[in-house]
């Protein structure tokens, strides 16, 4: 067994998200969102060299050796199954080890809006899962790719950078490849997948102008795409994708958008009520015919009032169901209103005095809220 496993073993012991290993410090745990230390001596340069080299195949190593970063699964002999980041700073190497769950969780499970198990009913254009570094994108895909699995009967193509959740085949067959061991890049393997009489495509990331444009040609081309954007909202997801491509194809894109683009879904983490876990709270953008003049007229800016009046197609901006989680007691408040939008809406349920903007009694502007909040 390799050494590492026994700081694996302890995090899938506590239920933490993460497990962060770098020299100077000692190992820490993401709990619930809270990057906490445990009770062991600061790791030194040697030491983690040792533990990190008792993993690596001699291809990895030889890459890291070279000075790049690795991206890889890992299934420890105790702890689980790990996606393992091994990177180099200034003081030596580093490591960061993501819990993946045994089981892929429902869409139930996962308090996810109604909205998302509809999507899974459509047979083709392209669905986007949006949202910073550890909101559970993946999860939601995953839990999505489940449900098609289990009650269609689907040529599934998942392309991971790395394969995270193992899904094995049910009603439908899913083919898991993974970024770098069995395709180049992202482009190829949606050009490669077209080829394979797919019907619905999972791109791990649109990260790269060529990746959109493959992805967009397949939703196109009568396949339902799935994929994931490192963007924080619905219109910056819109924007992002228009600005990803040539000037000269611009247009095209927005059209392709009006089209073709189902729904976006832009997920945050926010704590419990209870602090003993985290739920991802939505913001959904459905495409509808208004939506899709906003996008052709350049006016994405004005996609938000749409989504306000939407909610009986199941559209909802994050402050909305964030509000609505509140309400229901399912989240922190506190911790809510770092990601509102119009903080104002929930200066009342905060907690925590401290977060809210201190007021000047002289008459004065009230003074910026605090930072801690953000």
């Amino acid at each position: 067994m390799a050494r590492i496993d026994a700081f694996l073993k302890l995090g899938s012991q506590q239920g933490c998200s993460d497990v962060h290993l770098a020299v100077g410090v000692p190992p820490m745990l993401r709990m619930h969102g809270d990057l906490l230390p445990i009770k062991f001596r600061e790791l030194r340069v040697t030491e983690l060299d040792g533990y990190i080299g008792e993993i690596l195949t001699r291809s990895q190593g030889e890459q890291f050796a070279k000075g790049n970063d690795l991206d890889f699964s890992y299934v420890s002999a105790e702890g689980g199954r790990f996606r393992v980041n091994v990177y180099r700073k200034e003081t030596g190497i580093g490591a960061t080890f993501r819990a993946i769950p045994s089981e892929v969780p429902t869409l139930e499970k996962l308090g996810l809006p109604p909205m998302i198990t509809k999507l899974c009913d459509y047979h083709q254009g392209m669905i986007l899962v949006t949202g910073s570094t550890g909101t559970g994108k993946s999860t939601t895909l995953a839990a999505m790719i489940d449900h098609l699995n289990q009650t269609r009967k689907l040529n599934i193509i998942s392309l991971e950078d790395p394969i995270e959740f193992v899904h094995r085949s049910k009603n439908s067959q899913v083919i898991q490849r993974e970024l770098g061991t069995h395709i180049p890049t992202f482009a190829e393997g949606v050009r490669a997948a077209m080829r394979e009489d797919p019907d619905v495509i999972l791109v791990g990331e649109l990260r790269d102008a060529e990746t959109i444009s493959m992805a967009m040609t397949a939703a196109e081309t009568g396949h339902l795409v799935l994929g994931t954007l490192h963007t924080t909202s619905a219109v910056k997801t819109i924007d992002r994708i228009i600005d990803a491509l040539p000037v000269e194809e611009r247009e095209q894109t927005k059209s392709f958008l009006a089209q073709s683009l189902l729904a976006v879904v832009t997920q945050v983490l926010i704590k419990t009520g209870d602090a003993r876990g985290r739920k991802a709270i939505c913001e959904v953008l459905m495409m509808t015919k208004a939506v899709a003049k906003l996008i052709q007229t350049d006016q994405s800016h004005q996609i938000p009032s749409q989504m306000q009046m939407g909610r009986d197609l199941g559209m909802q901006l994050l402050d909305q169901a964030m509000l609505a989680a509140i309400a229901a007691r399912e989240i922190d408040p506190d911790d809510a209103y770092g990601y509102a939008i119009n903080k104002a809406a929930f200066q009342k349920y905060v907690t925590d005095t401290n977060m809210l903007p201190k007021v000047d009694i002289t008459g004065s502007s009230p003074a910026p809220a605090s930072t801690s909040a953000a």
